[in-house]
């Protein structure tokens, strides 16, 4: 148990270098000649980082055999969420300034941000009922249930990436390849599960 609460604790320390190293930039005055672009992009792309490596923890549990994995997914999906809240704040309130005009006028105008609007929202109810209490509250099949919006935050933050790139193309491009295959391996196991049980329940023929 020792192992497995320092294994946690080093977990928790790495999450954070990101955003030392930007409060050490910040510190430094070494935050380009834009700085609110500089934070929304830089928090914008750890955000869809960690939701790839949190959807990348089953795959690699099945496929590793280590099924302990999963006890470091919630961290994980608690980082997606606090590196897109810094996102979303870096742009609402220091961008925007809580201009309400301003921002209505953006969802006019720049659709990108309709769809990073979708990803961040479907985290918080993510975020929220993380909790082993909510899980009980819930029940395994509806808190499941709830917690597949991490699929949809996963498309709406890549297409979200894609549309706001005017040109280089290739960092959005790979991360839907990854969000594609993390996703294409869950409807494999999906498909495969009830067969695997219509065989279990399939008495053996007597040769």
């Amino acid at each position: 148990m020792r192992k497995i609460r320092w294994s946690k604790v080093a977990l928790f320390l790495v999450c954070l270098v990101p955003v030392g190293w930007l409060g050490w930039r910040a510190w430094n005055n070494d935050l380009t000649a834009n700085p609110i672009e500089y934070i929304t992009h830089f928090t914008g792309d750890w955000a869809i980082r960690f939701v790839v490596i949190t959807l990348a923890v089953t795959p690699l549990r099945r496929l590793f055999n280590t099924p302990g994995f999963i006890r470091y997914r919630r961290m994980l999906g608690l980082y997606a969420f606090f590196y897109a809240t810094l996102h979303f704040l870096t742009w609402f309130a220091i961008d925007k300034f809580f201009d309400f005009h301003e921002i209505l006028a953006d969802f006019t105008k720049r659709r990108f941000i309709i769809a990073g609007l979708t990803a961040f929202l479907c985290l918080i109810p993510l975020a929220i009922t993380s909790t082993a209490g909510w899980i009980r509250r819930l029940g395994g099949k509806r808190w499941a249930a709830l917690h597949r919006l991490i699929y949809v935050t996963a498309i709406a933050a890549v297409i979200h990436y894609y549309w706001l790139v005017k040109s280089d193309h290739r960092l959005p491009l790979l991360y839907g390849a990854l969000v594609a295959v993390e996703l294409l391996y869950r409807a494999v196991q999906a498909f495969r599960s009830p067969l695997k049980r219509a065989k279990r329940a399939t008495p053996a023929i007597a040769s």
